[in-house]
């Protein structure tokens, strides 16, 4: 999805890709297939490039120094993107920051988390620091009983992470990107649905939050990015406390364009693909203002329906105004394989947004049959 902006601005992209068959290779013509983890294909990868960056967090930071070393311009560095990649690193940083942590801890063994469990209270969240998304590597421990069925994570890797279970009213997720020179801008803060562990809904910007907690969400996620020398778009997910600190805990980082910013694609002045280009390349930042008083952006993740273009003739018929981003990945059940952004022309709108972003998420999800009866329900319903 940085291939649009890319191809506006006159840049040129080279994508080291997995396989022959991921989205990247159609949309990039430049595109070896490698293997991310071998330091000599990153090295090959990175000759003649102004500056190497990233769509994920998975690149050994080993590796990431040696391409420093050898002269490689990455942004963000790994001093910087480790603490996206180690959970452990992260709260350890946000709590140097004194920025509102959860309470956790570093456990070694099923003994510590149990400890950690008695001392805080039950129930508690356990972690891997290094490889989980969207909900994997993730599991609620309810007793000190539960906690001895965690062995095989800890025989997996250790030390883990625990952390309180926080009680919140929704998650809500902070974007902002900064330059190598040290400008940043940031989007409004949005409110995040998950469902599964998966992010499902963004609403942005986030509805009825106070604006002293709003300002404090951004003016940390621009701290987060200044003071561990972030580049490009920084994620801060967090989660909405009221009466807890400033009103919010953070929850993860994610140093990538993320899918909580994909609403910028149709709803913000600068995209954060766009923005992410012109961070990494140390280029003036673009505004980041809000093009509507509300955009919903909703994911549609693999259903039934195998051939997804089939139902894009009623999926777009149903809402005209609605922007789809497929990204033309093979569909499996319960892969993100798309979104919708869809603009609202007042706040007061939103659950109308909301149904009608749905609807054409659904349509394109389960294909022609049941996307009629999903269309004729809305119609009954409305």
């Amino acid at each position: 999805m940085m291939a649009p902006a890319a191809t506006a601005l006159g840049f040129e992209l080279r994508v080291l890709a997995e396989g022959g068959d991921v989205s990247a290779v159609s949309a990039v013509s430049t595109s070896p297939v490698g293997d991310y983890r071998d330091l000599q294909t990153l090295l090959d990868f990175s000759e003649g490039l102004d500056v190497m960056t990233f769509d994920h967090e998975h690149v050994p930071t080993d590796h990431l120094r040696a391409l420093q070393s050898a002269g490689v311009n990455v942004q963000p560095g790994p001093d910087a993107l480790v603490n996206a990649q180690d959970k452990l690193v992260m709260r350890a940083a946000i709590d140097r920051l004194e920025l509102p942590n959860p309470a956790w801890a570093s456990v070694d063994d099923v003994a510590a988390l149990v400890r950690f469990g008695d001392d805080i209270g039950w129930p508690v969240v356990l972690k891997m620091p290094r490889g989980g998304y969207d909900g994997k590597g993730v599991r609620i421990v309810g007793s000190a009983e539960e906690a001895a069925g965690t062995e095989e994570w800890f025989a997996a890797m250790s030390p883990l992470l625990a952390e309180a279970k926080v009680n919140f009213t929704r998650e809500l997720s902070a974007l902002v990107a900064r330059t190598p020179d040290g400008e940043s801008r940031a989007w409004p803060v949005v409110h995040t649905i998950q469902v599964d562990g998966v992010c499902d809904e963004v609403i942005a910007p986030a509805l009825d939050i106070p604006v002293e907690v709003a300002a404090a969400a951004e003016d940390a996620a621009l701290r987060i990015a200044g003071e561990l020398g972030v580049t490009g778009v920084l994620a801060v997910e967090l989660f909405e406390t009221p009466g807890m600190g400033p009103g919010f805990l953070i929850n993860e980082l994610a140093m990538r364009p993320h899918n909580t910013g994909h609403w910028t694609q149709d709803g913000a002045v600068t995209s954060q693909f766009e923005q992410h280009l012109r961070a990494v390349l140390n280029l003036p930042l673009g505004a980041t203002d809000a093009l509507a008083p509300v955009t919903v952006m909703k994911n549609f993740l693999g259903g039934d329906n195998q051939d997804l273009y089939s139902a894009f003739p009623l999926a777009l018929a149903s809402e005209p105004a609605a922007k789809v981003h497929c990204y033309g990945k093979s569909v499996r059940p319960g892969r993100k394989i798309g979104h919708v952004n869809l603009a609202g022309t007042s706040t007061a709108d939103v659950d109308s947004v909301r149904r009608r972003a749905t609807m054409v998420a659904n349509i394109i999800r389960d294909g022609r049959v049941q996307a009629e009866e999903s269309a004729q329900t809305f119609e009954e319903n409305s």
